[in-house]
């Protein structure tokens, strides 16, 4: 794994070669700096053409993120600090998190279950437990 590349989970690591960064001038505070300084970033990944990914992998994300995609790629932008560096490290984390929950695999489907016969008995019991508590609180008959 070179620097530059970005672990997504287990041995699915993105190549620095299939990341591409667009830097621009963020808005917000900085002072004079912020006139001057390309600090925002845009970081976008080529999903659905990507060689890295398996393909079960790209399926399920491609499905997952259809929303987001435009193309087949996924664009995530980071301007919240005021340096270029730590934008990047942002844009970076954002992107495989992304991609890390876009590719999880779906829950097991629950199987129906009964209740069982003690289960049943023991709500019947407490049923008429609180019944006769209820009953006692009425006036006396005479």
């Amino acid at each position: 794994m070179a620097d530059g590349d970005l672990p997504v989970r287990g041995s699915l690591v993105l190549p620095e070669r299939e990341l591409h960064w667009r830097f621009s001038r963020a808005s917000g505070p900085g002072g004079q700096g912020v006139n001057t300084t390309d600090s925002r970033v845009e970081l976008s990944f080529d999903l659905a053409r990507s060689p890295s990914v398996p393909e079960p992998l790209r399926e399920r994300a491609l499905g997952r993120l259809a929303g987001r995609l435009v193309d087949g790629v996924i664009t995530v932008v980071a301007s919240e600090q005021r340096s270029q560096l730590r934008n990047r490290e942002s844009a970076r984390e954002r992107l495989a998190e992304i991609l890390r929950k876009a590719m999880t695999a779906d829950p097991p489907q629950r199987r129906p279950t009964r209740p069982t016969a003690g289960a049943k008995r023991r709500r019947l019991d407490a049923k008429t437990r609180r019944g006769a508590v209820k009953r006692l609180r009425g006036r006396p008959e005479e």
